[in-house]
């Protein structure tokens, strides 16, 4: 009897050893994607020197969005400068690009420490602004390594690809 026992819990070793599971970790959210939207808008008094872009669709509140400001083109290359982003003035006057968002919405708005009304139409008029949206899926990514002033930088690290970018 002792040895029936043992061949069977022998036999039943063998057989759990055979059991394996194979648990593939897959890191990649493959419904989970970075989105830059463009947009041109002007400021003046009518419009309170902000503007208002609708997203489309609600993004999630983990989301997180930055904003760049087109602010030249050097050799035929856009320079982008992450908002907010103040410009100071040789009379000392202090210019500041900012915006702030929720799930639905980006508002641009313009401030500065003299009235707004006295800037020249380079300042207000057909400025390009670039929003990037990056879902918090990303935050778990290692995120102090990415330089965010780094407009370039930012889209491979997200891996949006340049040519995906949305004009609204």
């Amino acid at each position: 009897m002792k040895k029936i026992t043992l061949l069977i819990a022998f036999i039943g070793m063998i057989t759990l050893q055979s059991c394996t599971v194979n648990e593939v970790q897959d890191n990649v959210d493959n419904d989970t994607i970075s989105e830059v939207f463009e947009v041109t808008r002007s400021f003046n008094t009518g419009n309170n020197f902000s503007t208002f872009v609708d997203l489309g669709t609600p993004i999630y509140s983990s989301d997180m969005i930055l904003v760049y400001h087109l602010y030249d083109v050097v050799g035929g290359e856009d320079v982008w400068r992450l908002m907010p982003q103040t410009y100071y003035f040789n009379d000392g006057g202090e210019l500041d690009y900012n915006f702030d968002f929720t799930r639905n919405d980006v508002s641009i708005f313009l401030d500065a420490n003299f009235p707004l009304i006295d800037l020249s139409s380079a300042w207000t008029q057909n400025q390009t602004f670039r929003i990037v949206i990056i879902p918090g899926y990303f935050s778990n990514r290692s995120a102090q390594q990415i330089d965010f002033n780094d407009y370039d930088a930012v889209l491979q690290a997200y891996g949006i690809n340049p040519t995906s970018i949305k004009r609204i």
